[in-house]
């Protein structure tokens, strides 16, 4: 613990929650035992479904009570009251976008079950924050706030706020937009061929609307940046060392202290279920009940759309007030289109969003999950899931395998979603049918990953993917192996390897110079294994040859919104797919000699481009390469979402620390073009590799903690096993589950329940 801290904690104590001993608390029916081990996570044995819905909130409040405040306030429009105006951009799109607004339809329309599940859940909430701990959490004494209580629509607005946050191609449609109107349909085809035509689309109105509204957006994302990525794999048994299936996933998130992923073990008469939840969530995305497991990564189809309309009086209108805790309410009128609400709008347009996670449909998906004892137990449930896209792999200790594409997706009746359309043009007609979702029982190669690529027939439902470097790499080397275990699982977590530089390595390594420079930057590409590790001064060149190539290309065609294109400031979220597949399309240009981009050669550019590159490394960071190494240059700070530039920053963040990989490696450490030695935007906060031959071999790690109070062991605990490429168990038995506790608390029904 640093100085700093200790003087944090004597200021205003430790407020630590409270995990020993018996407390009665009304809501809970029967009694409750809360188990935790040294890392502080959570084993609920509940006698009832209802306590163990109960029991995971309770403990979400206790460890990661602002965290759980932050989200609540963003899916409620109510940050400003908080923290005052700055926040209000985050508000706005909040109140336009109605996360809670659309929970509350969506609430009436859900199974009994379900909706008694998240009763549970937030009743737990609530008295976590009233009964489980002695004082609320260091930031609300910060902010001079006490918490607020939870309602069973906020966990369905959260699942609303989160699959905004995971993007499906709406940050992209608005990219192409500015695009097209600001240097037109032909940088748009250029820049972007995998997109349809453009033509049709008019280039006469202005963006100084779009762009106001684009810089909310900024705001937005500084606070709570989108997701973008994570990878998954299932081996089955004839591949592993022993004879049955393993299953890894690692998902890609901002780098948040803490991480949005929270460790749990429930346990009623009736179900078992140990693994990962998304804070504030109630069920398990990542985990295993004991027969089988399953893992996520972002399935990027299409479920969001944009329209333009015109405006028209006889739209409804909601006045939303805001208060801001420093200056006067705001009142922002939302204007509700038959598409769905207007994000932004001018005088002459306005443009409106239609989303299948802003629709009242019925929800179940990982609900079911832990009762499940087959894939198409498993799989089914998922026909009613109009969240988030993921793609799911799965695996049993029968020896079975499996994947499934999920999250309900319109049937368009015109158009094909990748960018606005004029309203009157067409809209959706209904949903896929599930079937018609992409799933497979037992692939015969014995294997299957994903990592963000269209999967199957994926393609068909959208057009906006990752680039496929991590998936190739993961793909290739298992099947370089059938003797894989858990270790060997971890240890590919980890890999560092630049497919991109394997593809551009002849080419660049062709090249000739007499710059004393330019020839240092070949001579250390040419001694480059390709992996780009913490050590490596030959991935720092890479990876700024990369950037600022990536940059001419984007100048080169879109010379007024070329900062749309990467990500920039002024561009979609500080970023968006459209960005982060410029590297991508920046190898197929190089490859195929693309003509018409430069009026010098690609060898010239290239070679002009490393000369200027280690030009500027010696006069920015040092004098030869061993001051250039690339995890010395990009450093990797996990931070607070509201405290990270605030002068606590030294209590509330982590870091900052090497951090090796980059945006394409399997090891995600990704930034945008333009700021390539930036904090990364998307990092694995948690990874997770299954053993359906041992269940209590399965293994864990968060960068960071349990916790998210910094006088706590488990606010960091997990840190340096998560660099270092190391794990954690979970108990699984019962009698492991009391073996490894270090702490126990009963609850009991008070006045009857």
């Amino acid at each position: 613990m640093s100085l700093a801290t200790f003087l944090f904690g004597l200021v205003l104590g430790r407020r630590k929650p409270i995990t020993s001993g018996e407390l009665h608390i009304p809501g809970v029916r029967q009694q409750l035992t809360i188990r935790r081990d040294r890392y502080g996570i959570p084993a609920i044995e509940a006698e009832n479904d209802h306590d163990a819905f109960f029991g995971l909130g309770f403990v979400q409040a206790q460890d990661r009570g602002f965290q759980l405040e932050s989200l609540l306030r963003v899916v409620r429009g109510q940050m400003s009251a908080l923290v005052g105006h700055a926040a209000l951009p985050i508000d706005r799109i909040s109140r336009r976008l109605g996360f809670r607004r659309s929970a509350d339809e969506q609430l009436a329309v859900l199974d009994t079950d379900i909706r008694e599940a998240l009763a549970a859940f937030v009743a737990g909430i609530n008295a976590g924050f009233a009964q489980g701990l002695p004082k609320p959490p260091h930031e609300f004494q910060l902010l001079k706030s006490p918490p607020t209580p939870w309602e069973p629509a906020d966990v369905l607005g959260l699942v609303k706020f989160q699959t905004f946050l995971l993007p499906s191609n709406w940050d992209v449609e608005l990219a192409r937009l500015k695009i097209l109107r600001e240097d037109g349909p032909d940088a748009l085809r250029a820049l972007d061929p995998a997109a349809a035509c453009f033509a049709h689309e008019s280039q006469e109105k202005t963006t100084s609307h779009l762009d106001g509204f684009l810089q909310d957006l900024a705001i937005f994302q500084k606070h709570f940046p989108r997701g973008g990525g994570s990878n998954n794999w299932v081996i089955a048994g004839e591949r592993t060392a022993t004879g049955k299936p393993i299953l890894a996933n690692d998902p890609h998130l901002a780098p948040s202290l803490p991480a949005p992923w929270y460790l749990a073990h429930m346990e009623t008469p009736s179900w078992k279920v140990a693994g990962a939840v998304l804070l504030g969530g109630p069920v398990f995305p990542i985990a295993h009940n004991g027969f089988c497991c399953w893992g996520v990564t972002a399935g990027l189809t299409d479920n969001t759309d944009l329209f333009i309309e015109k405006p028209n009086a006889n739209f409804p209108v909601i006045r939303e007030t805001i208060h801001v805790a420093d200056a006067a309410d705001v009142v922002e009128e939302v204007t509700i289109t038959p598409r769905g609400p207007v994000l932004l709008q001018s005088e002459s347009e306005m443009i409106s969003v239609r989303a299948v996670w802003l629709d009242a449909l019925p929800l179940r998906g990982f609900f079911d999950s832990p009762r499940a004892r087959s894939f198409e137990e498993f799989r089914q449930p998922f026909a009613q899931w109009p969240s988030m896209p993921l793609n799911v792999v799965y695996a049993d200790e029968a020896g079975n395998t499996g994947y499934q594409l999920i999250g309900q997706l319109p049937k368009r009746t015109a158009g094909s979603g990748t960018i606005p359309l004029p309203a009157e043009a067409g809209g959706w007609q209904g949903y896929v049918p599930f079937e018609e979702m992409p799933h497979c029982v037992n692939p015969s190669a014995g294997y299957f990953a994903t990592a963000n690529d269209p999967v199957l027939n994926g393609s068909r439902f959208g057009v906006d993917f990752l680039d496929p470097y991590r998936v190739e790499v993961i793909r290739d080397e298992l099947a370089k192996k059938t003797t894989w275990t858990v270790e060997m699982c971890s240890e590919l977590h980890r890999s560092q390897r630049v497919l991109p530089w394997e593809q551009l390595r002849e080419t660049v390594l062709a090249l000739t110079t007499n710059d004393p420079d330019g020839e240092l930057g070949l001579k250390l590409l040419r001694e480059w294994d390709g992996h780009a590790t913490e050590r490596s001064p030959a991935a720092t060149v890479f990876q700024l040859t990369i950037a600022d190539l990536c940059t001419r290309v984007a100048k080169a065609k879109a010379p007024k919104s070329w900062e749309t294109v990467l990500g920039g400031s002024v561009g979609v979220l500080g970023g968006s797919i459209f960005s982060d597949r410029r590297v991508g399309h920046l190898v197929n240009l190089i490859c195929t000699n693309a003509p018409g981009w430069f009026a010098r050669s690609w060898s010239d550019e290239i070679l002009d481009t490393i000369t200027k590159v280690v030009r500027e490394l010696r006069a920015k960071h040092g004098p030869g390469p061993d001051f250039w190494q690339w995890g010395d240059l990009r450093q990797l700070t996990l931070e607070h979402a509201l405290l990270k530039k605030h002068w606590l920053r030294r209590i509330f963040n982590l870091g900052p620390v090497p951090l090796g990989g980059d945006a394409n490696t399997v090891l995600q450490a990704g930034c945008r073009p333009l700021e390539p030695l930036e904090n990364p935007s998307n990092i694995p906060n948690l990874r997770a590799v299954f053993d359906t031959s041992n269940w209590s071999n399965s293994r864990y790690v968060l960068a960071g903690g349990q916790s998210g109070n910094p006088m706590s062991a488990n606010f960091s605990d997990q840190f340096e096993l998560w660099r270092n490429g190391e794990t954690i168990p979970m108990a699984w038995t019962t009698d492991e589950v009391i073996r490894t506790s270090v702490a126990s608390l009963r609850i009991q029904p008070k006045n009857g329940g």
